[in-house]
């Protein structure tokens, strides 16, 4: 059986504090230039030869970068509770990609969110 990959990648900045622990500078507001790669898995292509149709991945992406985009991750309620480091964002990410794919045939949503040119960190969703 075949395993097929599609990727979608879009770059945007956001700012964070990290908080509970002794952090030094990343404790303090502070900016990332992120890089989110957003990549999907299935095994079977639909009719036209897709395994989805990648303008509504590009779209379910814009619309993630565009809330993320310039905002304090902090403030947001998906990180009450939590440190704003790049695993639970990655986290954070992969679950809002796998909401907004619900119901195309993918086995798994996995997301490499980059916080740097030598830094990342993934979160990978199996899908039923």
């Amino acid at each position: 059986m075949a395993r097929y990959r599609l990727g979608v990648v879009r770059s945007f900045t956001s700012r964070h504090f990290l908080v509970g622990g002794d952090f030094g500078p990343e404790g303090e507001l502070h900016a990332h230039a992120y890089r989110a790669e957003v990549r999907l898995e299935g095994d079977e292509l639909d009719a036209q030869g897709f395994l989805v149709n990648i303008v509504r991945v590009e779209e379910a992406l814009d619309g993630l970068v565009a809330r993320y985009r310039n905002a304090v991750l902090n403030d947001l309620p998906e990180f009450a509770g939590s440190n704003t480091g790049v695993e639970i964002f990655a986290r954070v990410l992969v679950e809002a990609m796998s909401a907004s794919l619900e119901g195309e045939p993918l086995s798994a949503v996995e997301v490499r969110l980059w916080e740097s040119e030598e830094a990342w960190a993934s979160c990978r969703r199996e899908l039923p």
